[in-house]
């Protein structure tokens, strides 16, 4: 357990641009910053970095928070482990307490698989560089790669064993579980060692944790299969890793340019000799989540291929889903027979950067002439290769770009330009079907046995207590709505969503200096009456929850609320603290015009609160009014004078009451 000192320190420190930055390629606009975001798949950029709020925010998927949510988010990481990675950046000791051995077992149980998987990659480092026959069989056939030793250490490179069980039963001396070595694949179902008599290469995330290992054989034996890999687990999904990418995506950023080779022998090498913006597809196919992955960082991708002409062509079919992405791929051919590791061996490390440089062919003009040069003398293949060029043209969505490609192929295939210009079209047009029919059957598929929604949706499932053992009444739980609904809010809800953002962006704000009063102390004593009203809950909870901690004189700001037990409760604070809008600093810095009637929005908590308040008492009112319409014109059908007369009475103070507010804030007077 870090101390909460020790907490403080990290979150203190940590900048949420720093953070994001490791994993999203951001560019300054305005304030802020903005990039792909890493959360769902998107052309057009929609996640926003404000470090001013030291928070950022999806507008397309919703998804942000502070530094460590957006870790635990995009990582998977704990509350802690979140802390940990912040505190290894900035270079904080981690102060921690001492954990009873029922908070040891549950740790481990919730990192266990990160932890076997660390063990071994010591242990096969350790059969490496410690044991005769690592040393003889696998550490020489590193050095025969002119790998140097701190080049193996820092990619986790080693030996497995030949017996049958020596990591298995390694592991279970030093009271590993034999369930979570099976359930990562390290012992097979035989209780025997998985990888066996190969050297191994260590598989990290984006952010370094170990979550795999592949193994080459060095036997001769064609039966042999040359590599093997550990089997997919819930730490590891092949589709989403590029071997090397947590040491390449800073490298990546600052080259604009991400190199992407089919081996990790080379990833090892090219990154040794300086080329360090460079990863690899493990010899499949680029995935979805792969060309994602490398979105982050830069929309350029340059491909590496040897000679093998029959490889070549496979990999191109996966390409398509590339252009899709709108990324400018670039493809470099190899001489025959060589490798990126073994042609640079072979000419070294300048004469290759100059290479890969002025030999990179773009991508589509690359497949046409690979394509065309095997269609001499058959037009009925020529035509059939015409129509797969066109095929990847179709996938471009950037029209111009798409033009400027039609134009190529047209000289390059001696064909007139409007008639690729037609079947391209065609195929954009069927591309388009697809994709709508697709999505409509994906939404037939998830709506299949669902209820019809209605205005009850539960959210959250179970909300935490306001206070130790006090729980939310029954009514408000029952009202709590899901976040796109809350962040869609109109009339009263709005004024309930304006209240609750200016208590969680600035409600540890002075209000009156000569009183000496905060935002909140001013907003929760207006509305005290009503903290039991509000009508979406998600709210109401948040402002309950920051109502008691006032009365308890317990510091409360924006970090709590993002930081909450609740996901649900920092998904609303997220959503509250960020605005797809901002003031532009130009008035001020361009054109010499600041504000001049009010302070800056992100510091006029003092009008805001008033105004806001205001607002919501009067839409309160307005509720209240109806409601006492609604009970006068029952109490009329009735018959029922006397009852009629006392709430005309009440109707009549409560008009009075919301023309008075309808006054100040410029709306409405009702006569």
């Amino acid at each position: 357990m870090i101390t909460q000192k020790n907490v403080n320190e990290i979150l203190e420190i940590a900048k949420i641009e720093d953070i994001v930055e490791d994993f999203v390629n951001l560019k300054r606009r305005g304030a802020n910053y903005i990039g792909l975001c890493p959360f769902h798949n998107e052309k057009t950029p929609s996640f926003t970095v404000s470090p001013s709020k030291n928070i950022c925010k999806c507008f397309g998927c919703g998804k942000g928070g502070d530094p460590v949510q957006f870790l635990r988010e995009l990582e998977n990481f704990t509350f802690v482990e979140a802390l940990k990675h912040i505190a290894n950046k900035y270079g904080i000791k981690v102060e921690e307490k001492e954990l009873s051995a029922e908070a040891i077992a549950e740790k481990q149980l919730y990192d266990s698989l990160y932890l076997v998987n660390g063990y071994a990659k010591d242990f096969y480092y350790e059969q490496l560089t410690e044991t005769d026959k690592g040393k003889s069989v696998g550490l020489s056939y590193f050095k025969q790669r002119g790998f140097r030793e701190g080049t193996i250490e820092k990619f986790g490179l080693g030996y497995a064993p030949a017996s049958k069980a020596d990591f298995t039963n390694a592991a279970l001396a030093k009271g590993y579980n034999k369930k979570l070595l099976k359930r990562l694949k390290l012992t097979n179902q035989y209780d025997g060692d998985f990888f066996r008599d190969r050297v191994m290469f260590t598989i990290r995330s984006v952010s370094g944790k170990v979550i795999a290992f592949a193994g080459r054989t060095l036997s001769n034996d064609k039966k042999t299969a040359k590599y093997i890999n550990s089997p997919e687990t819930e730490i590891y999904v092949k589709s989403k890793v590029l071997y090397g990418a947590h040491l390449a995506k800073k490298a990546i950023r600052q080259a604009d340019e991400c190199i992407l080779v089919e081996g990790y022998t080379d990833v090892i090498s090219l990154h040794q000799s300086g080329i360090e913006n460079v990863v690899a597809s493990s010899g499949t196919s680029l995935t979805e989540g792969q060309i994602n992955l490398i979105k982050r960082y830069t929309p350029n991708i340059k491909i590496l291929y040897d000679g093998d002409a029959a490889g070549i062509k496979a990999a191109l079919r996966g390409l398509d889903l590339v252009l899709e992405q709108d990324m400018n791929v670039k493809v470099v051919l190899l001489p025959d027979g060589e490798d990126p590791d073994s042609y640079m061996q072979q000419v070294g490390i300048t004469a290759f950067k100059e290479f890969i440089a002025e030999q990179a062919e773009d991508f589509i003009l690359f497949k046409t002439n690979l394509l065309l040069a095997e269609t001499v003398g058959d037009p009925v293949k020529r035509a059939e290769i015409i129509k797969d060029i066109v095929s990847s043209i179709a996938r471009i969505p950037d029209p111009i770009k798409r033009s400027l490609y039609v134009k190529q192929c047209a000289r390059l295939v001696d064909i007139e330009e409007q008639t690729i210009i037609n079947e391209t079209n065609k195929l954009i047009a069927q591309n388009i079907a697809k994709g709508r029919k697709k999505r409509q059957i994906n939404r037939d598929r998830t709506s299949v046995g669902k209820p019809a929604p209605s205005g009850d949706r539960s959210f959250p499932s179970a909300p935490p207590p306001m206070t130790e053992g006090e729980q939310l009444p029954p009514d408000l739980v029952n009202r709590i709505r899901p976040v796109d609904e809350l962040n869609q809010a109109v009339g009263a809800a709005y004024q309930e969503k304006d209240i609750v953002r200016i208590l969680v962006s600035g409600g540890s704000q002075i209000f009156d200096e000569e009183e000496k009063i905060t935002v909140a102390e001013y907003i929760l004593s207006n509305i005290e009456d009503v903290l039991e009203d509000f009508d979406n809950a998600g709210y109401g909870l948040i402002v309950n929850e920051y109502h008691q901690r006032l009365l308890k004189k317990k510091p409360t700001d924006h970090s709590y609320f993002l930081n909450h037990s609740d996901e649900k409760i920092r998904e609303i604070t997220t959503s509250l603290l960020t605005s797809p809008y901002e003031y532009s600093p130009n008035w001020e810095e361009k054109f010499e015009q600041p504000l001049r009637t009010q302070k800056n929005p992100e510091e006029n908590f003092t009008e805001d609160s008033i105004y806001s308040l205001r607002t919501f008492k009067q839409k309160k009112i307005h509720q209240m009014r109806l409601d006492v319409s609604d009970k006068v014109k029952v109490a009329s059908e009735k018959g029922d004078f006397d009852e009629m007369m006392k709430y005309m009475k009440v109707k009549k103070k409560l008009d009075e009451v919301y023309n008075e507010l309808a006054l100040q804030t410029n709306t409405v007077v009702i006569k």
